[in-house]
């Protein structure tokens, strides 16, 4: 349950920047916290959700060095710290990346959990390379909006989009897809094989288990690489070697179930170079950012149910002083 209160400012350690949050960004992760579903960390109640801020530096601690008051920066906290559901959000220093001049708030929170996703999960999820076809799941969403994008830019040869309504559809082909298929309808991995010559995909990228994962398998060609991101519809991803379509599996295919966090943990500087690929390649007009709605503070628990039944496109944002 989310109940919306007052909370005090939080209080920053010596190594910290407190922020004037301008927009929180709303994930998938969010509502399955809130549910208490699986989470690779505990969730201390009563909690904070939200994972990314985007606002302006009000006050540092006193080891802080290179980032000042009145600096517009944005960032993703830490799971295991208070989240970003907030006016205000105590963060790291160096876990902060300065906001570039022409990048609007709400816009910046999509480069993270989102932009970071979809640009590493290419690369080193289904490790594209040049001329792969690649079909997107849930493509008007937050992260497949970007992957649309960003795989036509690495290099793909094809890019085919799967969204569940005609306007999904039409935002997919308008970013940049060659073609778009309703996953909605029953056996629809028999359109994307026909859309690729019966061929097939090269790559494959989807959140979620059940229907969902049998028919993107289906939808693989040979040696093909299939990157699981998480599990939106509910549903935990099993390879059933005995159902009807297990006989793609035999065609040497590739399942990788990919993490944000383990670059947090393990690689943050590639965290920091990706965001800047990312802020480039919008800044070149190269990368459109999709947001979604924009709601206050007080409508986090719309919010969320406009998420889990699959009503919004893009990016959608918390306004934390809109209220």
């Amino acid at each position: 349950m989310l109940i919306y209160e007052d909370l005090p400012v939080p209080s920053i350690r010596a190594n910290e920047v407190l922020i004037r949050n301008e927009a929180a960004g709303i994930n998938f992760a969010d509502t399955e916290r809130r549910r208490g579903r699986y989470y690779p960390v505990a969730t201390p109640l009563p909690y904070v959700l939200g994972g990314e801020f985007s606002g302006v530096v009000v006050a540092v601690g006193d080891e802080v060095s290179g980032v000042h008051v009145g600096d517009r920066v944005f960032g993703i906290t830490h799971p295991a710290r208070s989240g970003c559901y907030a006016q205000y959000v105590a963060a790291p220093a160096g876990e902060v990346f300065p906001l570039p001049s022409g990048l609007g708030f709400a816009e910046a929170t999509a480069l993270l959990v989102q932009g970071l996703t979809a640009y590493l999960m290419l690369r080193d999820g289904v490790r594209l390379m040049k001329n792969d076809s690649v079909l997107v799941l849930a493509a008007a969403g937050g992260v497949g909006s970007l992957v649309v994008q960003l795989a036509r830019i690495m290099g793909a040869g094809q890019v085919v989009g799967a969204a569940s309504t005609p306007e999904k559809r039409q935002l997919v082909l308008d970013l940049g897809a060659d073609s778009v298929v309703d996953y909605s309808q029953p056996r629809w991995h028999t359109e994307v094989l026909r859309t690729t010559g019966d061929r097939g995909v090269d790559a494959v990228m989807l959140s979620g288990g059940g229907e969902m994962f049998t028919e993107a398998t289906a939808s693989l060609a040979p040696f093909g690489r299939l990157a699981v991101y998480g599990t939106a519809n509910g549903e935990m991803p099993i390879v059933d070697f005995t159902a009807g379509l297990a006989g793609q599996v035999l065609m040497n295919l590739s399942f990788t179930f990919f993490a944000l966090q383990f670059y947090f943990q393990h690689a943050r500087s590639e965290l920091a170079l990706a965001v800047d690929e990312l802020t480039r390649l919008v800044q070149e007009d190269r990368l459109r950012l999709v947001l979604g709605q924009q709601l206050p503070l007080s409508a986090a628990a719309e919010a969320h149910r406009l998420l889990e039944g699959r009503r919004s496109t893009g990016k959608m944002v918390l306004l934390p002083w809109a209220d």
